[in-house]
C-alpha cells in the first residue's frame, strides 16, 4: 500500500501525563482521514508531532516516506498545517494576508498577487479579500486560514478541528472545501470531535481516547461492531433513570449504556419485538417515557459503546510545548 502517513508505536509523554501510548497509524495517499476524539484524547498531539512541531517520546513516525524527526526538513516541504486558530493577520485584508504568506513562500510579487486571488474566488471570498479580517465572520475567517495552507498545493494537508466553534452553514462550507482538496489527490488528515463530521468526510477512521487508539476502519466498519440496530429512551425525569436502565437491563438481557444528558438511555435490539417488549417493562414499571426510537447505530453510539463515555467532554485540551 502507497502510504502517505505511518506510525508504529508512537508515543508521548509531557512530564508525568502520557498523551500518546503506542498509537500505530496507516493513512494511504489521497485519502481522507479522521482522528476522532473527545478534547484531550491525543488528537492534536498527533497532529503536532507529524507536522514536525514535536518531537516524539518513543516510536516512529513517517509521512510520505521521511522520517518526522531525521527528515523534519522534507516532511515540512510537502505539508501544511491548519491549527485549532486562525494564524492571519487581522489588521490586514484577505488579499494582504495570501499574498504576504505567498512572497514567504518564494512567490514572485505577480504571481503571489495572482495565487491570492486564485484563492479567494475558490474559497467565495474574492469581494470579502478587499476588506480587513477582523471584519470577516468566524466562518469567513476559517475558509480564509484553510486557504492560507494552500498557497503552495501540499501533498498532505493537516486539519486541527476545523470546523470548532462554527455554525452549520460555515461547517457545511468548509466540508465541501476538504471533499474539493481530497478530490485534487491531497492527502487530508483532520482531528475532530464531532461525529457527524467525522462520518460525511473520512474515509478511515481512528477512534483515540486517552492517548490511545481503540478502533479504527471506516464509518460501517465501526458501526457494524455496535450492532444492528439501536433503540433510544428517554425518560421524562433524569432521577428516574437508574431504574429504566435497569428495567432495560432485565428486558433485553443486555447492556444499556446512559448518554451525557442525563435522560437517555442506549440498548442494541435484535428486532423491533425485542423493542417493544422493552417498552412495555418500563410501562409496567410505571416509568414515563418521553421519546424513543429504533435506527441504525451512530458513530455517537460507537464512541459511547468502546469507550463507555460520550465522545464530547469538557476536559480542557493539552497544551503541549513545542519542542525544537
Amino acid at each position: 500500500m502507497n502510504l502517505a502517513i505511518e506510525t508504529s508505536k508512537l508515543e508521548k509523554t509531557f512530564g508525568k501525563t502520557q498523551a500518546l501510548a503506542s498509537v500505530d497509524l496507516a493513512i494511504p495517499r489521497g485519502s481522507v482521514y479522521g482522528l476522532l476524539g473527545p478534547n484531550g484524547a491525543g488528537k492534536t498531539t498527533t497532529i503536532r508531532i507529524l507536522a514536525t512541531l514535536l518531537r516524539p517520546s518513543g516510536g516512529r513516525a513517517l509521512v510520505l516516506g521521511h522520517d518526522v524527526v531525521r527528515e523534519a526538513r522534507a516532511v515540512r516541504e510537502k505539508v501544511s498545517l491548519t491549527g485549532q486558530f486562525a494564524s492571519i493577520d487581522d489588521d490586514l485584508t484577505g488579499h494582504e494576508n495570501l499574498t504576504l504568506i505567498a512572497r514567504l513562500l518564494g512567490l514572485g510579487w505577480r504571481e503571489a498577487r495572482e495565487r491570492s486571488a486564485q484563492l479567494l474566488d475558490a474559497f467565495g471570498l474574492l469581494e470579502a479579500g478587499k476588506r480587513q479580517v477582523r471584519t470577516f465572520s468566524g466562518g469567513m475567517r476559517r475558509r480564509l486560514d484553510i486557504s492560507a495552507s494552500l498557497v503552495v498545493t501540499p501533498q498532505v494537508l493537516f486539519l486541527d478541528e476545523p470546523t470548532t466553534g462554527l455554525d452549520l452553514r460555515s461547517r457545511g462550507q468548509v466540508w465541501d472545501i476538504v471533499r474539493a482538496i481530497a478530490a485534487e489527490g491531497t492527502t487530508v488528515l483532520l482531528t475532530t470531535q464531532y461525529l457527524d463530521e467525522a462520518d460525511r468526510l473520512a474515509d478511515r477512521l481512528a477512534v483515540i481516547d486517552h492517548g490511545r487508539l481503540i478502533a479504527e476502519g471506516t464509518s460501517a466498519e465501526l458501526k457494524s461492531q455496535v450492532g444492528s440496530t439501536r433503540l433510544h429512551v428517554r425518560v421524562r425525569q433524569a432521577e428516574i433513570r437508574a431504574g429504566a436502565r435497569a428495567v432495560l437491563a432485565d428486558a433485553l438481557r443486555t447492556e444499556v449504556s446512559a448518554d451525557g444528558d442525563g435522560v437517555s438511555l442506549v440498548a442494541t435490539v435484535e428486532s423491533d419485538g425485542d423493542a417493544a417488549l422493552a417498552l412495555a417493562s418500563l410501562s409496567k414499571a410505571g416509568i414515563g417515557v418521553a421519546d424513543f426510537s429504533l435506527g441504525q447505530p451512530s458513530l455517537d453510539d460507537v464512541f459511547l459503546a468502546i469507550t463507555g463515555h460520550a465522545a464530547r467532554t469538557d476536559e480542557p485540551d493539552r497544551q503541549p510545548e513545542v519542542s525544537p
